[in-house]
């Protein structure tokens, strides 16, 4: 789906510009071209270079403006380094009024039956770099009394997943924690909301484990899954709410997703 094709011609997000991490594929890149099309500045970071630079140019073409960093979202110095270029970049008038925290991975099976070796990895980066990047955010959106933290969540953290219960722990504690944040920066006029999706049909679900056997048989009684797009779309219109409108939390399932 043509994502900016779905948001509105007016620049709603103009002068703003917007941090997205895990941006080169899924909601992460659907956000950046939504984002981008509102009139945001958009800084994109990811790992993979190649599908980075690819959203880059998608962004360019159509006009906007785009900062490509290339990084891990799970190492402090990758995000450091991230948010230093964030502030010395022209196009983005030296500043940043909005981060999406989406980087994450997946992680087939519970806690008998996923892999352990996986878990401290699953963990660095959906639990741990997303703190750190929340924790560097609202210190600086704190002392400039405004911006928007979108924390991208999960069903999963409310309502235990039958395909990926270890994965959802860690969608639980990052859900917490934006929270915790909320309540932190709340009072300097900084808004922070926790976006929960349902099933979204992306990239997602290879790197994880799913297959058609684990996961894509049972979901196919719920129809029609989310794109990417649907996802971002709600985003934007979360941003653009007046100032003194703060939605703390959305789930965002496909109509007829009956669990999680």
């Amino acid at each position: 789906m043509d994502t900016a094709a779905r948001t509105p011609s007016g620049q709603t997000l103009s002068g703003k510009t917007a941090i997205i991490t895990g941006a080169s594929s899924g909601i992460g890149r659907a956000a950046a071209l939504t984002l981008a099309a509102a009139g945001a500045a958009v800084v994109i970071h990811a790992r993979r270079a190649d599908r980075l630079e690819s959203v880059a140019r998608e962004i360019s073409d159509r006009g906007g403006k785009v900062l490509p960093v290339i990084g891990d979202a799970g190492l402090e110095a990758d995000i450091d380094r991230l948010l230093d270029e964030t502030l010395s970049w022209e196009n983005g008038g030296r500043k940043y009024d909005i981060v999406v925290v989406n980087a994450g991975r997946g992680l087939v099976g519970g806690i008998l039956t996923s892999d352990p070796a996986q878990w401290q990895e699953l963990y660095q980066v959906n639990v741990i770099g997303a703190t750190y990047i929340m924790r560097r955010a609202g210190q600086y959106m704190a002392e400039k009394k405004e911006g928007d933290i979108v924390t991208i969540s999960s069903v999963v953290a409310r309502n235990l997943s039958p395909f990926g219960a270890f994965y959802g722990s860690s969608k639980a504690a990052v859900s917490v924690i934006a929270e915790a944040l909320r309540r932190d920066v709340a009072p300097s006029g900084v808004r922070v909301t926790t976006v929960m999706p349902g099933i979204v049909l992306s990239g997602f679900q290879e790197v994880a484990g799913y297959n058609a056997e684990n996961f894509g048989n049972a979901v196919a009684q719920f129809g029609k899954l989310l794109d990417p797009s649907d996802v971002a779309e709600a985003i934007r219109w979360l941003l653009t709410l007046p100032p003194h409108i703060n939605i703390n939390e959305i789930a965002i399932r496909p109509t007829g997703q009956v669990y999680p």
